[in-house]
């Protein structure tokens, strides 16, 4: 889970405060304050910070006597710190489709898949004419998509690249190899160009680089 990670390399009280709302249905400053080992103010504060920044909001719990309580909640806003099985979902409905369709089904399936990501590029690109324009857009159409991706020029050669730094559908390639040759192909497709893909790997780190070079 992205937020359990955080909490591990940051210590803050944000942090823990996301931690004890996610896995309650709301809680009062003085509720957090209490499981946290913080003052009240202290917790109201980082509370009504994230309030206006749209990742917490609040609602009304009534009381036996006296005002209604202020309860805090999470947003949808947060929805990106918490994993939701995707990659292990892919491969079990991939998997689920060579079962009952047959060998070639996973393959069938990524390929319509990349081949209509590829079509709604195509209209965002249809604009540019030149390579290094197309690339440009691709690129952020890319690094939206989570790749990390801009656009290098060789200092020498003046060949363009596309270069990233994550791969999102990394542990789908490694179960269904298909996916990096799709991946190529989009690249091919969408910018007119033949396209050559090299990975490094360091420790944590990860370079891919779309080589273009035009027909």
């Amino acid at each position: 889970m992205p937020l359990q990670l955080l909490r591990e390399m940051l210590h803050t009280p944000v942090l823990d405060i996301l931690h004890h709302l996610k896995r309650s249905n709301g809680m009062t400053a003085g509720e957090l304050g209490k499981a946290m080992k913080m003052s009240y103010m202290g917790v109201k504060q980082h509370c009504d910070d994230l309030v206006g920044k749209g990742m917490l909001d609040t609602f009304r719990r009534a009381k036996g006597s006296g005002r209604p309580e202020k309860l805090y909640r999470i947003t949808t806003r947060l929805d990106p710190l918490f994993t939701d099985g995707g990659p292990q979902l892919a491969l079990n409905l991939l998997g689920a489709a060579q079962s009952v369709f047959g060998e070639t089904a996973a393959a069938k399936l990524l390929y319509t898949l990349f081949q209509a990501k590829s079509d709604a590029w195509a209209t965002k690109l249809a604009a540019h004419e030149t390579l290094e324009a197309k690339a440009k857009t691709l690129a952020r159409l890319r690094t939206a998509d989570g790749c990390i991706s801009a656009v290098e020029q060789d200092a020498q050669t003046g060949t363009l690249s596309l270069v990233e730094h994550h791969q999102p559908l990394r542990e789908i390639a490694s179960e269904h190899e298909i996916v990096n040759e799709l991946d190529c192909e989009l690249i091919e497709r969408l910018l007119n160009c033949e396209v050559s893909r090299t990975v490094e790997e360091t420790s944590g780190l990860v370079r891919i680089t779309f080589r273009l070079n035009p027909r």
